[in-house]
């Protein structure tokens, strides 16, 4: 395991055990890390030369407000990019507020040249459209929430 594997597995660590501190001394080599800002990473080379860095740490996970929407989602059956509309000229297919049928056609996902449109499996109201034009979505990815 190379310097940069072992400072990215101690600051997993240090978030994943919500630590405030985490050290590692092996041989001539010193490793701390402190979170709740950018970490300072400092450890000495077996040269005996000190070296540090500051290595940018993630919230604890209680810091981070889940967003929970309700709702039922129309997702992405395929990898590829979003568009909302038929051409960048025309009205997209819904907009927030809209009424959709089952087997309307609400959006389109291109995925290798190919212009694959998405329908609705459901009746209901468009709540939000959660992807932007041209933003890349994975299989299964929600794309528009329905009330």
């Amino acid at each position: 395991m190379n310097l940069i594997e072992t400072v990215n597995g101690l600051a997993t660590t240090l978030n994943e055990k919500n630590l405030s501190v985490i050290s590692i001394k092996s041989g001539d080599l010193e490793i701390q890390l402190a979170a709740k800002q950018a970490a300072p990473v400092s450890y000495t080379t077996p040269a005996g030369v000190p070296v540090a860095v500051s290595v940018p740490v993630a919230p604890a996970a209680e810091e981070i407000a889940p967003v929970v929407k309700d709702g039922t989602f129309i997702k992405s059956p395929i990898v590829g990019t979003f568009y909302s509309a038929p051409a960048p000229d025309k009205a997209p297919y819904v907009k927030a507020g809209d009424k959709v049928t089952k087997g309307q056609v609400v959006c389109i996902v291109e995925s290798m040249k190919v212009m694959n449109e998405i329908t609705s499996d459901y009746d209901g109201t468009v709540a939000e459209i959660l992807v932007k034009d041209g933003e890349a979505v994975d299989f299964g990815k929600e794309l528009i929430m329905l009330d």
